[in-house]
């Protein structure tokens, strides 16, 4: 029987991911090919849920949100890539924006309209329903992130980019327990900010 720790495969898949990273990082582009089948599935997990309650009838489905998202990521530079929860940090925030500008141009061409409230009970499923609660959800991180900018990372990181505790620890550089404690104020100052009339 070895002393040696053993490694999952998965711990190992995630050090190859994170090797790989950084080697893109450096200008290896030739890693940038042999990381995609490793990030692949995470990136439609994350496009998944952020459509997850997109209306009916919408047209971007996740395979193509990640195509959409993976052109700007692969434009990305002078990033230092910390670990794989960096990077589907920063694929998730991608994603956002593109849904968000999509939301943008469908209340755009609906030539305005009320912004709708947003029940905030409903936060952790909202996932981008409707285009005029997505902006208004928008406009509070925003708010939130002028107050807060790390409070408005946890949000980000937990709510639009599905990601754990833990990865969102690692992600900001802080502790589980304080992930949790910004996850809380940030769901109570999020309701009191989009229950304003």
């Amino acid at each position: 029987m070895s002393d040696q720790p053993q490694t999952s495969s998965r711990d190992e898949q995630a050090s190859e991911t994170t090797q790989l990273l950084r080697a893109w990082a450096d200008g290896d582009q030739a890693a940038l090919d042999r990381l995609t089948p490793h990030v692949y599935r995470t990136l439609r997990r994350i496009a998944g849920r952020q459509l997850q309650d997109e209306r009916p009838g919408q047209t971007l489905q996740a395979t193509a949100l990640v195509h959409e998202a993976y052109l700007e990521l692969i434009d990305v530079t002078n990033v230092n890539w910390q670990h794989r929860a960096h990077f589907f940090a920063v694929s998730a925030q991608i994603m956002r924006h593109i849904l968000l500008d999509r939301a943008r141009r469908r209340v755009a061409a609906k030539r305005g309209g009320a912004a709708e409230r947003v029940n905030l009970d409903e936060l952790p499923d909202l996932g981008g329903s409707r285009a005029q609660e997505l902006i208004a959800l928008e406009d509070a991180l925003n708010a939130l992130a002028a107050i807060d900018a790390r409070k408005a990372r946890v949000v980000e990181m937990r709510f639009f980019g599905g990601l754990s505790v833990e990865e969102t620890a690692a992600v900001l550089a802080i502790s589980p327990e304080t992930v949790m404690r910004d996850w809380k104020f940030s769901r109570s100052w999020l309701h009191a900010e989009l229950s304003k009339s």
